[in-house]
């Protein structure tokens, strides 16, 4: 048995996870994001006591637990480096977890965990697996023979960070033009924002105004009841989702790619026309092409590949 914690900026969320990657019990809590790192972990700590008490476990039944965070990891070392979402800099949250409880603590990144995940579940046997998360920010993890990859200094696969636009749009990481900066849902609210402004009497605007607030959501639904405004919105943006993924495509060919985040729940209005676009604009026209799907396990896509990538 193992534990796989997801830490978010808003929750901590945990499950005691057995080899196969099934949860047999979880629980959250709220992370505090302001808080020192070290409250942070008591809580985690707290948790994972909790989790493995309500499976019908002792902590002597886990074998490790896996940590998935934001941020740039030293998966060697277990420490966060640096993230921005939950404020840590050089953070030994493995060293800080054993204090409380003295088993192997595994620490990657969140995507690179929720990779690991989805992988498990829905890559079969391949060798080569992308998991593209599309939410707040765009994410991602690559798995290659079986394994994450995270570069030779635990950087890679920032996936979100590269340049779709040159000298675009300002990005959270201090560049501009970055895929995230385009592709996120964060800037799909900022795209519809802006179409609302000059479509004041579309549905799009009224919807909105019906919710109290523009959402991942809002363009989207308008468009599938005719909105002329809001279809402009979803193509430009599923345009812009499957330019950064056409990239990624052309580097790495892998077997399986899988778009997880809230928006893929959107299910083939998104999907399809990611599809026609990879399969149009692929170098590779003439050897077997990607497998491109949506996600299944959401949330718990982390808690699982925290836990397996702890087992690997």
């Amino acid at each position: 048995m193992y534990i796989g914690v997801d830490l978010g900026g808003t929750n901590i969320a945990a499950g005691v996870v057995d080899e196969a990657g099934k949860i047999l019990a979880e629980g959250s809590v709220p992370t505090g994001a302001e808080r020192p790192y070290q409250e942070i972990i008591k809580d985690m700590a707290d948790l994972c006591k909790e989790i493995t008490k309500k499976a019908g476990l002792e902590i002597s039944d886990i074998r490790a637990i896996g940590i998935g965070s934001p941020g740039t990891i030293d998966n060697e070392n277990g420490v966060v480096v640096y993230s921005n979402n939950i404020k840590m800099e050089h953070a030994p949250i493995a060293a800080e977890l054993q204090k409380y409880i003295n088993v192997p603590v595994n620490m990657e990144n969140d995507a690179n965990a929720a990779a690991m995940g989805e992988y498990v579940v829905n890559g079969g046997d391949v060798d080569s697996f992308i998991f593209i998360t599309l939410g707040t920010g765009v994410g991602g993890g690559i798995v290659l023979n079986k394994k994450i990859y995270r570069g030779f200094n635990c950087a890679g696969a920032e996936l979100g960070h590269i340049t779709l636009i040159h000298n675009g749009q300002p990005c959270t990481c201090g560049n501009n033009g970055c895929w995230e900066a385009y592709a996120s849902v964060t800037a799909l609210i900022r795209q519809t924002k802006e179409a609302i402004e000059k479509n004041p009497d579309s549905l799009m605007a009224k919807l909105a105004e019906k919710e109290g607030k523009v959402s991942g959501r809002t363009a989207f639904d308008a468009a599938k009841q005719g909105d002329a405004a809001a279809q402009a919105v979803v193509d430009q943006y599923i345009e812009y989702v499957a330019d950064g993924l056409l990239s990624i495509v052309n580097i790495f060919q892998p077997e399986k790619l899988v778009i997880g985040g809230g928006i893929s729940k959107e299910g083939d209005y998104l999907l399809n026309p990611i599809r026609e676009y990879i399969k149009k604009y692929d170098y590779n026209k003439y050897m077997p092409r990607v497998d491109i799907s949506i996600a299944t396990l959401f949330n718990d896509a982390g808690i699982i590949g925290a836990a397996l990538a702890a087992k690997q």
